[in-house]
């Protein structure tokens, strides 16, 4: 039974492509369904699926990367990215070993790409080891966000408001609902999840290093790898290390 892990920050559409694989392949087995992408690099790290659908555009981390990640950590994954996109990537998804589907996902381009992905695993045919030159293509087509990132927050700390510039953040942390701000001054509440926090940051400055952690890099002193393949942060401004969990460390490769 070929296990699959599906990615899509959208909770309906989620739901309905999910409901809709298992109409079309009944043998598929779901193993993960996350609704963002450092979800779905834990997720695909601990199952190694033999496919994954991945939506372009995700909070924090994008399908793109994900997908970029997998070369290393599972190379034999099959990838079928999801997007809301047209002309721009399909030409590039058409010369590639992946597929992709156009939302909304139409039940009869779904059984085709579920017949060319059971007779790609069939064959044994490579699946994220082909991504490398198509993600670089994509990338350079993928229109970037119009958003300016965020350059101060308030957060709490104690009975005071602060006001707290991005850069001075040596990382932010998940606290249930909430994200703690750590600086070399302390720590302070902000009342926005970290999911939410993702999108806001500049993301050449700001890395998610966790499911739960968001470091940032002009902050980091040195990353090391240990025996278990996860990572630990120093920072230059905090006495506190930081653990990268072994699927982010992908992200660190070429640092």
């Amino acid at each position: 039974m070929l296990k699959c892990v599906i990615a899509e920050d959208e909770e309906l559409l989620r739901t309905a492509l999910a409901a809709m694989l298992r109409e079309v392949w009944p043998d598929l087995d779901i193993v993960a369904e996350c609704e963002d992408g450092a979800a779905a690099l834990e997720a695909i790290a601990e199952h190694q699926p033999g496919v994954v659908f991945l939506d372009i555009r995700m909070p924090g981390l994008t399908g793109l990367e994900v997908a970029g990640a997998l070369a290393e950590t599972s190379p034999h994954t099959q990838v079928v990215f999801v997007t809301a996109y047209d002309q721009y990537a399909i030409d590039a998804f058409e010369q590639g070993a992946v597929d992709y589907l156009l939302k909304p996902i139409a039940r009869d381009r779904l059984v085709a790409t579920v017949q060319r992905l059971q007779s790609r695993a069939a064959a044994g045919q490579p699946g994220a080891g082909a991504l490398d030159a198509l993600l670089r293509q994509l990338s350079a087509h993928l229109p970037g966000s119009t958003r300016e990132p965020l350059v101060w927050i308030t957060a709490s700390a104690g009975r005071e408001t602060r006001l707290i510039m991005v850069e001075d953040v040596a990382y932010f942390q998940a606290d249930n609902k909430y994200t703690v701000v750590m600086t070399a001054d302390g720590e302070a509440l902000l009342r926005k999840p970290i999911r939410e926090l993702l999108d806001t940051l500049d993301p050449n400055i700001f890395k998610q290093i966790h499911r739960s952690t968001i470091v940032n890099l002009k902050a980091v002193a040195s990353i090391a790898r240990d025996d278990s393949g996860k990572g630990r942060v120093r920072l230059k401004t905090r006495p506190e290390t930081l653990t990268v969990s072994q699927p982010f460390m992908t992200l660190f490769r070429n640092m």
